[in-house]
């Protein structure tokens, strides 16, 4: 069982990394793809949102990363940068098959309505075989008006920074800076969604206890002293 003290020492890490943030560039749709870095990790924060810590800032609500190279890409699966991608058909992935983000999103809508179209809301889509297999159940229409609430919510709503950090072992998994920053977040018991958060209505019971859009790296170990280090050169680069 963790200590009271532990508890605290937890929540003092999550204020940490929200104040390590705080000078960096806020980036609101719309934004130029060519002014992002190649590599990165990037923080979500939503509208409506707040930190536990005192005062009126805004709380963490989402934090990712990609593979080499890809940030750009990754961030323009996330808004869907190219209006053509939402005019898909049923020999087509939907958006939401390139971006969880979005797919978390759409089934915090579907569950809020309580629309059965959730079951094939979660079919995966990006294979072939499942096209072919399950493409009698998907209604285009209804998806493709879906997709376009959630480029609305996540271009209205939603804002994010980023810190460059090169080197794809240096950012992803485990080992990487990314599993330590949501662990940091997500053990804080200050840092809890708004009655009102869309999460809420999330069929995923990770989403809504942590009250972040993402289910993985949740139980991980935050930030150690190595890892603080690392984030405060990833800050001065991302500045500088």
């Amino acid at each position: 069982m963790q200590s009271a003290l532990g508890k605290s020492t937890n929540d003092d890490a999550c204020k940490r990394l929200h104040e390590e943030l705080w000078l960096l560039k806020v980036v609101r749709w719309p934004f130029k793809l060519e002014d992002l870095p190649d590599d990165g990790v990037y923080f979500f924060y939503e509208e409506g949102e707040l930190w536990g810590h005192g005062g009126d800032e805004p709380r963490i609500v989402r934090i990712g990363t990609h593979k080499e190279g890809n940030f750009k890409s990754r961030i323009m699966e996330h808004f869907v940068f190219d209006e053509k991608k939402l005019d898909f058909n049923e020999g087509q992935p939907a958006p939401k098959e390139r971006s969880i983000f979005r797919k978390n999103i759409g089934r915090a809508l579907l569950a809020k309505e309580k629309d059965d179209y959730l079951k094939v809301w979660e079919i995966d889509y990006t294979t072939k075989e499942n096209r072919k297999k399950f493409s009698n159940l998907r209604n285009i229409d209804k998806e493709r008006e879906l997709e376009k609430r959630i480029s609305r919510i996540l271009r209205e709503k939603f804002s994010f920074k980023y810190i460059i950090v090169n080197g794809e072992k240096d950012r992803m998994g485990s080992s990487g800076i990314e599993s330590g920053l949501i662990g940091t977040v997500s053990r804080c018991r200050k840092c809890k969604p708004s009655k009102d958060w869309l999460g809420q209505y999330s069929p995923k019971k990770e989403i809504r206890k942590s009250g972040m859009w993402l289910v993985q790296h949740l139980g991980s170990n935050p930030l150690d002293e190595q890892g603080w280090d690392s984030l405060k050169a990833a800050v001065e680069k991302t500045e500088g």
